[in-house]
């Protein structure tokens, strides 16, 4: 046989991998794409026209016409105003600690490995798959004084026993502090506790070694460790309390009087109710504001945390 050159065949770039690169480079942008410009247009787009609205003088009806800050001094001249940011602050300040000391508790218990540890958290956790309302609405019920827990102490013999928070004007915000610790401390136990199984066991037993009572571990290791969940906490905590709405209407509507007012109310009210749309949007923006407050020195701890671990 003759020696015969076999021509060599050339592999070419198929047409098909050029598709599928483009289809890896713009697929995710086309599926996020519907969201990101919902977002943009249903989210930021909406807090801006509220802040716009807030500059105007509208009543029942949007106005568009620039009118100042005269609304934000209106908002301040309005004493229910101040009555419904107090409140805020007593409620928010006491959910947030409170919701804080007893899921860290209730994590550090279950921590232990403690029998029936899956049946707890079930029960720790169910209250957060309740909606607000149905949280207030059963609050509501179980504070009544004519059917709640004074009624059924009465029952028990004791005449005397007196728990009537509810339509108390003075205590009325703290059943409200109840109802909310009772629903979200569950939640706050779930976070702590995977940050508590997310602590590397050797550490833990090399304190014990050294002889360092269990009390001292979590003071001075494990919790000082949880400081991203902490910042998680207070976030969604901080969230929760501000935006209180459906809570407060449903256990006490705001009442007895405006005794248990939030600004979420203040502004629904004043707003759909009170036909003073620009007053309303002006107590939504510095609902705004306040969120902003809180976020901001967060965000700047928790990174100046991050690069000093670093």
């Amino acid at each position: 046989m003759s020696d015969l050159a076999i021509p060599r065949i050339r592999p070419t770039q198929r047409p098909t991998s050029r598709l599928a690169g483009l289809a890896d480079a713009w697929l995710p942008k086309l599926v996020l794409s519907p969201t990101i410009i919902a977002s943009l247009i249903f989210v930021y787009g909406f807090i801006a026209l509220t802040g716009f609205l807030s500059l105007t003088d509208s009543r029942l009806m949007p106005n568009f016409e620039l009118t100042g800050f005269g609304q934000y001094e209106n908002l301040f001249g309005i004493d229910r105003w101040w009555v419904a940011a107090t409140n805020l602050g007593i409620f928010g300040s006491l959910f947030i600690g409170i919701c804080l000391v007893v899921g860290l508790g209730m994590a550090i218990l279950l921590d232990q490995k403690i029998r029936a540890e899956g049946a707890l958290r079930a029960i720790y956790l169910y209250p957060m798959a309740l909606s607000f309302i149905v949280t207030g609405t059963a609050w509501k019920w179980i504070l009544n004084p004519g059917l709640g827990l004074e009624k059924l102490v009465h029952d028990w013999g004791f005449p005397n026993f007196t728990f009537d928070w509810l339509v108390n004007s003075e205590m009325a915000i703290y059943t409200v502090v109840i109802a909310g610790v009772w629903q979200s401390s569950g939640f706050v136990m779930a976070l702590f506790l995977a940050g508590l199984r997310g602590v590397d066991d050797s550490i833990i037993k090399a304190a014990m070694v050294d002889g360092a009572s269990l009390p001292t571990i979590y003071l001075r290791i494990v919790i000082p460790a949880l400081r991203p969940v902490f910042f998680s906490v207070l976030l969604v905590l901080a969230h929760i309390a501000i935006k209180s709405f459906d809570l407060v209407m449903a256990l006490t509507a705001g009442g007895p009087g405006t005794s248990s007012d939030v600004p979420a109310i203040f502004m629904y009210q004043f707003s759909f109710t009170r036909g003073q749309l620009g007053l309303g949007a002006a107590s939504a923006m510095m609902m705004l504001a306040t969120v902003f407050a809180v976020l901001v020195p967060l965000m700047y701890l928790e990174t100046k945390g991050t690069r000093h671990g670093r």
